[in-house]
């Protein structure tokens, strides 16, 4: 199985940034609703989005992360966009991140997303284990995560601060179990 195979579905596909995708990017990035499930606390400037577009080229072992955009293939339109962060080639662990547009949220696309990421994070990439932070009331993702076989592993206090307070945040994690893991 060639790598493009591991990124793309009946209806999906999991591509490499491209310079056209600077508009998305923006909008997306400085889209306050989702600053809270991140470190994210000032708006990106389109000039240091171009300048991570320029760069994004770099393999994940040098840079320790992949962003890739979903896309649907029939219309070749861009949904959202799904990440591996923090990457740890000796350990081989890494974060998991998506977001989904709203108007294509609650149609499936998301879990779709997770597993071609999976599949590639796992067969192609031979990472071990990938993990996701999840604040405890962000019922769709815990939903999306744990359909896709991520498993609750622990719960980190007071982790997330927001305008109502400080947030748990679940682990959620996923072993291969290709790889010996347990």
């Amino acid at each position: 199985m060639s790598k493009m195979e591991f990124l793309i579905s009946d209806t999906l596909l999991l591509r490499a940034l491209e310079p056209e995708d600077l508009p998305l990017l923006y909008k997306w990035e400085n889209n306050t609703q989702w600053w809270d499930g991140g470190n994210t606390l000032v708006p990106y400037s389109k000039y240091i989005l171009r300048e991570y577009l320029i760069n994004s080229d770099k393999p994940i072992f040098e840079t320790k992360q992949l962003r890739l955009m979903i896309t649907l293939k029939d219309s070749n339109q861009t949904i959202g966009m799904i990440d591996l962060y923090d990457f740890e080639g000796h350990h081989g662990r890494a974060g998991v991140g998506i977001m989904i547009d709203n108007p294509f949220q609650q149609k499936g696309y998301a879990a779709q997303a997770l597993r071609l990421l999976v599949d590639y994070a796992f067969q192609f990439l031979q990472i071990n284990q990938l993990y996701a932070y999840i604040t405890v009331d962000n019922f769709a993702s815990i939903r999306l995560f744990t359909s896709v076989g991520f498993t609750s592993s622990g719960v980190l206090k007071q982790w997330i601060k927001s305008p109502q307070g400080y947030k748990d945040v679940s682990v959620y994690q996923l072993v291969n179990n290709a790889h010996g893991g347990k």
